[in-house]
């Protein structure tokens, strides 16, 4: 079996060393780089040989948030996650507005590291299968692509990620019912945690904005409850 390729981004020496032989035990393949410029460089020599991400949020010379705002522009399925000393609630929120598939703070067990590891990339493959297996759909004035994970409305086309194209499938084979908020998350994120809640109610807000110009679709919250994508 191929190993997952993790393209690291810590500019602490000692950890970052730790970490990756870490992960080479666990059976990851791991590309360090020592600061956001050197991370961003090796990524633009292989966009697609890079399986998941994992950057620290302060290091010189590009921060992991805009390493991530970089990252996304050249390749929008890959998942990532950040490591950060930090505790602040506007950086959790900054990460998870960028579609962070997590946010983990140090000091961390480097085995949950791995596991959360393992998870992502599970759901991720599970999520490439399902989209591939399905064909385009017509919603409202708009044509869904799954495969190329497209949203087009006319001429215009929206570029969208896995977790979004996941996402808007399966609020649509559900269309006109109440989803329950708990199976939602199970089936897209993989867990119903408070960070994966927030994460889904930032994709929500961006989904709604991707089909804001067509009046016959809106997706209605019932609080507490969940989510229904209603299409006229």
């Amino acid at each position: 079996m191929e190993k997952k390729h993790i393209l690291l981004a810590e500019d602490d020496f000692d950890f970052g060393s730790i970490l990756k032989q870490y992960l080479e035990i666990h059976d990851f393949k791991v590309s360090w780089a020592h600061d956001g410029e050197a991370a961003l460089r090796l990524f633009k020599q292989e966009p697609i040989a890079f399986d998941i991400c994992v950057f620290d949020v302060m290091m010189p010379k590009l921060d992991g948030f805009k390493l991530a705002e970089k990252v996304i522009q050249l390749h929008p399925e890959i998942p990532f996650v950040f490591l950060t000393a930090k505790k602040m609630k506007e950086d959790r929120i900054k990460g998870l507005k960028l579609g962070a598939d997590d946010y983990i703070i140090k000091p961390f067990e480097a085995d949950i590291l791995v596991l959360r590891l393992h998870n992502i990339l599970k759901r991720v493959q599970r999520v490439q299968v399902s989209v591939k297996k399905a064909t385009s759909y017509t919603i409202g004035n708009y044509r869904f692509d799954p495969v190329n994970h497209q949203l087009i409305l006319k001429d215009a086309v929206q570029r969208i990620t896995d977790k979004e194209a996941q996402l808007i499938q399966y609020l649509y084979i559900a269309k006109n019912e109440l989803v329950k908020r708990d199976d939602l998350l199970i089936n897209v994120w993989g867990n119903d945690d408070f960070f994966s809640g927030r994460s889904m109610d930032v994709f929500i807000s961006r989904l709604r904005k991707y089909f804001k110009d067509d009046p016959n679709i809106a997706i209605e919250s019932t609080r507490g409850v969940g989510l229904t994508f209603k299409v006229k």
